[in-house]
């Protein structure tokens, strides 16, 4: 009984030092993810223009000269249903000094985030997300992924993973205290291994907006692209999925071995354009 006790115990503490690395990986490690932009070298925004959950549109260009705080979540998310609150306090905090909350869902359906909001008492409005917005936001890879935005429009930090509310309300205090003219470089506290000098990566409308998802087709002419895609479209795509490269893009833009042998199939094709 003894032993089995013992082994019992021991088997217990494996589960829990398991459970804890996983906690540690999913829940708090990503929290220490944090991208600043140093020295005035802010990229712009992504524009968009959605319908939130009430119906009305939401322009991001209609907020210059606030402060953003774009937040890409699910209702599904763990650290998203810690951080919520503190943004619905923020705003109710900041609001008046010219702080925005906007919250983008990353779900595949309107009814849970309808059911959320209300249950979180959620105050700041709530669009849709869809995989376009996503890829111009350089992609979303992990939920929550953050955006602090200032007046001038342009992103200053990225946070993937639940953040402290309190490297939120610093940064937001720097963001409120900058002209929208401004172009000055903001010290944002760094989090984890990430350096200052860590760039913000956007999406390339080219890429995004191409009829080959990933694949900047801009240097095609419109018979050239015609023929490019009846090539993909007699490619077998390698991935598993049973369906030609160009299908594969259209149907599954995050599959990174069509997007490969995309690329790959548009620089033969370039360059016997060239001969």
């Amino acid at each position: 009984m003894k032993r089995a006790k013992v082994l019992i115990g021991a088997v217990l503490a494996v589960v829990l030092v398991v459970g804890l690395y996983f906690v540690n990986r999913y829940w708090i490690s990503p929290a220490l993810r944090t991208q600043t932009i140093s020295n005035g070298d802010h990229p712009a925004a992504p524009d968009f223009s959605l319908r939130d959950i009430s119906g009305k549109t939401i322009k991001l260009s209609e907020y210059r000269g606030k402060v953003v705080i774009l937040d890409f979540w699910a209702t599904w998310c763990g650290p998203c249903r810690i951080e919520i609150p503190e943004f619905v306090e923020m705003q109710n905090r900041y609001g008046n000094q010219g702080l925005a909350v906007i919250g983008v869902s990353m779900d595949d359906g309107l009814d849970p985030v309808i059911s959320f909001y209300k249950e979180f008492r959620m105050n700041y409005p709530v669009v849709m997300g869809n995989d376009r917005l996503g890829e111009m936001y350089g992609g979303i890879l992990g939920l929550p992924t953050t955006f602090l935005i200032g007046r001038d429009g342009r992103i200053y930090a990225k946070h993937v993973g639940a953040t402290s509310i309190s490297v939120f309300e610093e940064e937001v205090k720097q963001l409120l205290g900058q002209s929208s003219s401004s172009q000055q470089a903001l010290k944002f506290k760094q989090e984890g291994p990430g350096s200052s000098l860590d760039q913000i990566e956007l999406g390339n409308p080219a890429e995004v907006d191409s009829a080959v998802p990933g694949v900047d087709l801009s240097k095609l002419t419109k018979e050239q692209q015609a023929a490019f895609e009846k090539l993909l479209d007699s490619e077998h795509c390698t991935c598993g999925c049973n369906f030609s490269v160009l299908k594969c893009r259209e149907v599954d833009r995050s599959c990174g071995v069509s997007l490969k042998l995309a690329r790959q199939e548009l620089k033969k094709f370039l360059a016997r354009q060239t001969t």
